[in-house]
């Protein structure tokens, strides 16, 4: 492939650096391949020195505090989805998103807050990080996560 370490070289030109893929703690893998299509199991905000980023959007947590924490569920989401394609080169297209936002009865920024994970992967891939998304709210999350996003990508 003529093209081999474009995508690592955007992330360089970028400043991002992809966290560790973390194993699952709970009876699941953390993507499944049928074909040439990924589905990547959904990931909550990690915090760079342990934990999660939680609380309630709109309550506890501002819409923009949400938005860098769906950009850093992105950025963990593209490591998994480096190791699960064999190379971030070999995504074709990021197909959808699934954004879920653990907001506030009455908050209804969930499209502003997922922004951050969909603007990077357009950052990241170009017109190939376009996608079809839904941003939802939802009254709770796992251990109150702030956010969790799941991603289809379409690998070559």
């Amino acid at each position: 492939m003529n093209d081999a370490g474009k995508i690592e070289a955007r992330l360089q030109e970028l400043g991002l650096v992809l966290p560790p893929v973390v194993a699952p703690v709970a009876t699941y893998v953390p993507f499944v391949r049928t074909g040439n299509l990924l589905f990547l199991s959904g990931q909550t905000p990690r915090r760079p020195e342990g934990g999660f980023f939680t609380g309630i959007v709109g309550a506890e947590v501002t819409t923009e505090q949400a938005r860098d924490h769906a950009r850093r569920v992105g950025l963990q989401l593209l490591a998994v989805l480096r190791e699960a394609a064999g190379g971030l080169d070999h995504v074709a297209r990021i197909v959808k998103l699934f954004g879920m936002v653990n907001g506030a009865p009455g908050f209804g920024e969930q499209p502003k807050v997922i922004n951050g994970c969909s603007d990077l992967f357009v950052e990241v891939f170009g017109e190939r990080g376009r996608h079809a998304r839904s941003a939802v709210g939802m009254g709770s999350l796992p251990g109150n996560c702030t956010v969790e996003v799941e991603l289809i990508a379409e690998v070559m």
